[in-house]
This record gives structure tokens, C-alpha cells and sequence, in this order.
């Protein structure tokens, strides 16, 4: 018999280190791959790139954070390959118009300009203090964020900015989703709160909402054991 495939998306400056839990959980009941984005510059590049390099006509798809709108892009294109999707700790809206999106902007490039001038450990420090519950600062788990971080580039960093700040409006994949759902998201996610979440499960009929309690946005590390039994329940349904 085939091993069913769970894909697993990363988000911005992320790598396979944000799934290795999950990895480890399924891995009797599933062959996870976690593919990389390489250099790509949009939302809509990754997710091809993700449709071309994953070899199962049929696959499972999880992503968190931007790799959960890569994962919306890629039901857009290939609803076909898809058999379940689950979305963490992401969005569904482009970049907002006029003063909220300028602001956005500002923000990122600021922390562009700290990589390419300080090192991408340096922006790491203080992007990702708000990217994890406030208790797990200065911790291992912490650490592992910010080695992470540094294993990728300026250039890779400034290609993922672009792709995020002309991110597609993602609202009518979800109203049209088909298959079992699960939207997820850490209780103090701060990049991408809770309300976002329930507000994108209203959309999508029978879907499941699943909140980890004691979490940032860094939900698949900072509650491991939760996320993955969340997708251990997705993946029988």
C-alpha cells in the first residue's frame, strides 16, 4: 500500500527545523517533506514550485504562517491534489490599503535594512520577540528560533518580504474549500491573532479550529505535542 504524503510548508526565514516535530509524530503514518523556497519572489512562484517538486499526484498539505498562504495558493492552482489542508498561525488578506499597509511596508524594509547591515542573527533578535509567547524569551526554544533565522540570507529574506507584501487576497479559496480543514493558531499569537483565525473557520463550512494554548505565533515548537495531535486527528479524517 502507498504511505499517504503530508507536505509541510514553512513560513518566512523558516526551514524543516519548524517542523521536526511533526515530522517525528507522523511519520508512522505518513512521509512528511518540507520543501524549500529557494530564492522565489511571490506567493504564487512558491506554490508552483511546491506542486512541482512534490512527486504524489495526491498529498496532505499543512502550512504555517506564510507557508499557510503558499499552502491557499496551491489548493488556488492544483484543488485536484489536494486531500486535506490545514493552515497555522497565517492569514487570507493582501496588503492592506493605504496608511495600514504603508506601515507594514516600513516595517519590514526596516528589518531588511537590520539584516543587511547587522547580520540576519541581529534582525532575528528583534523580529522574533514577538514571534513566541513572552515566557520562552531567552530560552532554548528561543535559540533554535534565532539559529533558524540565521541559516537563511538577506536575499532570501528580501525575495520572501516581496512575495508577502503583494500576497494574493486568499478569502475566495477559502469560501470554495472542499476538503476536511483545520485552521489552527497559538492562544497569544501576535503576528497573526486568534481573531483572524476564527474569522477565516466561519468560511470554510465544517472546518476545524483548533487554539494551542500557551503559544506565540511559533506554534508547531512552542506547543509541539499539541499541534501535532491536532494533525494526527486532521490526517484521519
Amino acid at each position: 500500500m502507498t504511505r499517504a504524503c503530508v507536505v509541510l510548508l514553512p513560513g518566512l526565514m523558516c526551514d524543516a527545523a519548524v517542523w521536526t516535530a511533526q515530522c517525528e509524530a507522523l511519520e508512522a503514518v505518513a512521509d512528511g517533506v518540507v520543501p524549500s523556497y529557494g530564492g522565489l519572489s511571490s506567493i504564487t512562484a512558491m506554490a508552483r514550485h511546491v506542486l512541482e517538486s512534490v512527486p504524489a499526484q495526491r498529498f496532505s498539505l499543512a502550512g504555517h504562517s506564510m507557508g499557510g498562504r503558499v499552502a491557499l495558493e496551491v489548493v488556488r492552482l492544483a484543488p485536484q491534489r489536494v486531500e486535506r489542508l490545514a493552515l497555522l498561525d497565517t492569514g487570507m488578506d493582501p496588503l492592506a490599503a493605504g496608511e495600514a499597509g504603508e506601515r507594514e511596508r516600513d516595517k519590514r524594509l526596516a528589518l531588511l535594512r537590520l539584516a543587511r547591515e547587522a547580520g540576519m542573527r541581529a534582525m532575528g533578535g528583534e523580529w522574533a520577540r514577538g514571534m513566541v509567547h513572552p515566557s520562552r524569551l531567552q530560552t532554548p526554544l528561543f535559540e533554535q528560533v534565532l539559529q533558524m533565522i540565521e541559516r537563511q540570507t538577506p536575499d532570501t529574506f528580501e525575495a520572501q518580504i516581496n512575495a508577502l507584501l503583494a500576497r494574493p487576497d486568499a478569502r475566495g479559496v477559502l469560501r470554495g474549500l472542499q476538503c476536511p480543514t483545520l485552521i489552527g493558531c497559538g492562544r497569544q499569537d501576535a503576528w497573526s491573532p486568534l481573531s483572524r483565525h476564527e474569522e477565516m473557520h466561519a468560511l470554510v463550512p465544517g472546518s476545524r479550529l483548533a487554539v494551542f494554548e500557551d503559544s506565540g505565533h511559533m506554534s508547531t515548537m512552542e506547543q509541539p505535542g499539541a499541534v501535532s495531535a491536532a494533525l494526527g486527528e486532521w490526517l484521519q479524517r
